[in-house]
């Protein structure tokens, strides 16, 4: 018996659209089906406007009678509510922007729309993207679709239980500290974040601009490199946008193992990482060698001081970014008195407890006195650690490492703990400090659940870095879907 549509991955859907075999319109109701036997459980969509869905389905099957879209033409898509969609709200899952519809779309979202890629809702994030595990959303909780006790991750949580539920076969995210691949790693995805700036962030509301970047989660490597060339290529609309062209995917499956060279950073293997997710790693990195893999460790000093230096940075931005939101221009509005008390009030009750402790903290390091010892030096300690990156990769193809040092952990377990939840992002931070590339896939289970393995490279080698991702899943057992309906 064939799988139901809802299975299928994107690319198979796509050629099976192209084929005629199915219809778009088809398509999005078994997805639209999925969504509504299983999101009562997993709470992955904040908003899904099923007239919009429809009506962006019956558009792309006309294109593909045409002989018109992209290579992903009739293919759903979730969208994480931090990304500008035209008419359909976007509220980053806070209170401030609760009631916030667009009158424009994000460049992403502008690119879906002309190839005919369906944009099917908005998924739950931890607030304004700022959290390890999607349980800092003001309206709802989003589970693990491989135990529903457990988070998916953050913050981009409800893009990756989406496409792990099979509510959809892909969906966009957002990464700042790792909020694409730790989510993909606890749900047993492929997530990946592209070199800053081959993305567009135009229509991103931003949370910290020089290490935000949007990506995609798939079930395959392939699925996420085709949507990676759908969203990809330069914008005028970003002045960080780099001029380059799309991603391609055309030499994607060409790659070998044999002969390639991964560095394996002695400072992500430390005692922080759980014997579980450990041993796993270690298993996939065993595969590897047997490939012809040479893995080789290395020192990089200045890991060490990631976390402390990216939450020093990525708060000083976010002050600055989230100063826009005042009760005045736009979105939640409350009285108070006269205009600082206005201003007060609706940041005060808008704003939930994560983010304000980021704007507070990002506020500090910034103010006289104290922006030397504490953002000047975070910034040297940055450019200190994409030397030592780049200097790696001189001799090497790619750095390797788990994702995260856990499997998905227990709702409210580290509610309690900060600084534990902080530490889950030691793996992902250094890509986002320099830029480059990275992506998780999927390296096999502990204690029944995902774990993620990493491959970060240099700038603008994103290509390269899916071709070696497609290699090394190849070679790699694969992960089931969870066991849900």
């Amino acid at each position: 018996m064939s799988q139901p549509l809802f299975a299928q991955s994107a690319a198979d859907l796509a050629r099976r659209l192209r084929a005629r075999e199915v219809s778009a319109t088809e398509v999005a109701e078994a997805h639209l089906d999925r969504v509504s036997a299983t999101d009562p459980q997993v709470g992955a969509f904040l908003t899904m406007p099923r007239d919009e869905v429809m009506a962006d389905a019956a558009a792309a099957q006309a294109m593909l009678d045409r002989g018109e879209g992209g290579p992903l033409c009739g293919v759903p898509v979730g969208i994480k509510d931090n990304i500008s969609t035209r008419g359909v709200a976007t509220t980053c899952a806070s209170k401030l922007l609760e009631n916030y519809v667009p009158p424009f779309d994000a460049t992403v979202i502008e690119k879906l729309r002309a190839q005919g890629i369906v944009c099917f809702g908005k998924t739950n994030l931890d607030e304004f993207a700022m959290g390890t595990s999607c349980e800092n959303s003001a309206f709802q909780l989003t589970r693990n679709p491989w135990d529903l006790d457990r988070t998916p991750g953050g913050s981009s949580g409800g893009s990756a239980a989406c496409v792990a539920a099979q509510q959809v076969p892909l969906s966009l995210g957002s990464d700042t500290g790792g909020s694409i691949r730790l989510p993909a790693a606890l749900c047993g995805l492929v997530g990946f974040k592209p070199t800053y700036g081959r993305v567009s962030r135009y229509g991103l509301i931003a949370f910290g601009s020089s290490l935000d970047q949007i990506g995609p989660f798939g079930r395959t490597v392939e699925d996420v490199a085709l949507l990676s060339e759908a969203i990809s290529g330069y914008d005028h609309l970003d002045s960080t946008s780099l001029d380059r062209h799309p991603i391609q995917t055309n030499a994607l499956k060409s790659g070998s193992l044999r002969g390639l060279k991964l560095a394996i950073p002695d400072q992500l293997m430390t005692d922080e990482i759980q014997p579980g997710v450990r041993a796993t790693f270690e298993s996939a990195l065993d595969l590897l060698r047997k490939e012809g893999v040479e893995i080789t460790p290395v020192s990089l000093p200045s890991i060490q001081y990631g976390v402390t230096t990216y939450y020093i940075i990525a708060p000083a931005e976010a002050s600055s970014n989230l100063a826009r939101f005042d009760g005045i221009r736009y979105g939640l509005r409350l009285e108070g008195e006269g205009h600082i008390g206005n201003v007060a009030t609706t940041r005060g009750e808008g704003f939930g407890h994560e983010v304000k402790a980021r704007i507070m903290i990002g506020t500090y390091v910034l103010s006289a006195g104290y922006y030397d010892a504490y953002y000047t030096r975070a910034q040297q300690v940055r450019a200190l650690m994409v030397q030592e990156f780049e200097s790696t990769y001189r001799d090497f193809d790619a750095v390797i490492s788990p994702t995260s040092p856990s499997v998905a952990f227990r709702l409210g377990e580290l509610k309690d703990n900060p600084m534990a939840m902080k530490l889950l992002d030691f793996c992902t931070i250094p890509a986002n400090m320099g830029g480059f590339p990275s992506i998780s896939i999927p390296a096999g289970l502990s204690d029944h659940l995902p774990v993620g393995l990493q491959l970060t490279g240099p700038i603008g080698d994103d290509e390269r870095i899916l071709q070696l991702a497609y290699a090394l899943e190849q070679a790699l057992p694969p992960t089931p879907s969870p066991a849900m309906g």
